[in-house]
């Protein structure tokens, strides 16, 4: 873990409501490349790490007999079981309330493993050694994530661009110029080098995919306000008594900026990199 920061269950605190409204979606052609590329066929386990409301999970669990989603946090495991009874796969689905590190956690071995944009919360080394252990001989760990490189504007859709920059300013002005993270903060942000986490662990690879994204979404206020919440750097709690005060000045700044209330942007593309536990 980064040295000065310790993850706390306020990690998240109050933001799995707003998530599945508040991100912008995996790109739609995800669980059929991962279906072709892995041969995925209805068979087989699927254990997602750091599962927060279950975004990866339920897309996948068609592709698997069983999944099993494990999060530390109430609220998104909660916001999890909602979801799936409302896509009529609790069947297939478990939820577990535990941290990473307390894997494997007697849940047995699978076929593949998934961490979406969630493996820089943990203590890495120990996790990734961990669940190379619970894959069986062949299986693959997929860390999957937005494409950071490209270039998204929302040149020729019919409403204004979200103005990320004057609200990540505002963000700024409640909470100070320093990331928070739980009860303490992350000045240098979430840290990277995943590769060389997952090759000490003694994976093989990886592979890399980008899905293709780029299909046109319409965001409304609300939806950017739950874009606001559902990150951890700007979780409700963290505002205190200042919320209020806060979302009107959000909502004076959304305003403004589309009077209809509606914002357009284009879906980013989804990278993942496969990585393999060796085969016998």
């Amino acid at each position: 873990m980064p040295e000065g920061w310790e993850w706390d269950e306020t990690l998240f605190l109050g933001s799995a409501p707003y998530y599945w409204r508040g991100r912008l979606p995996y790109a739609p052609g995800l669980p059929g490349v991962l279906a072709e590329t892995l041969g995925l066929d209805g068979r087989g386990r699927l254990l997602d790490v750091g599962c927060g409301p279950g975004t990866v999970a339920l897309s996948l669990a068609h592709l698997f007999g069983e999944v099993v989603g494990v999060d530390p946090d109430h609220g998104m495991v909660a916001e999890a079981e909602r979801r799936a009874g409302e896509a009529g796969v609790s069947t297939r689905i478990r939820w577990v309330r535990a941290r990473a590190e307390e894997l494997p956690a007697g849940l047995g071995t699978f076929t593949v493993a998934t961490f979406g944009q969630s493996f820089h919360w943990m203590d890495r080394d120990p996790v990734a050694s961990a669940v190379k252990d619970m894959l069986v001989p062949g299986g693959a760990l997929l860390h999957i994530a937005d494409l950071k490189t490209e270039t998204r504007t929302a040149d020729g859709l019919p409403h204004p661009a979200v103005p990320y920059a004057a609200v990540t300013s505002l963000t700024g002005r409640y909470l100070g110029p320093v990331r928070r993270a739980g009860r303490g903060v992350r000045p240098h942000g979430t840290p990277g080098e995943e590769a060389a986490v997952l090759a000490r662990a003694g994976f093989a690879g990886p592979r890399r995919l980008v899905v293709p994204g780029g299909q046109a979404l319409v965001r409304t206020r609300e939806d950017v306000v739950a874009w606001v919440f559902s990150h951890s750097f700007s979780a409700p709690h963290l505002f205190g008594g200042r919320r209020d005060a806060f979302e009107a000045d959000l909502e004076r700044l959304l305003r403004e900026a589309s009077p209809s209330g509606r914002f357009s942007e284009r879906g980013p593309s989804t990278e993942v990199f496969v990585w393999r536990k060796p085969g016998p």
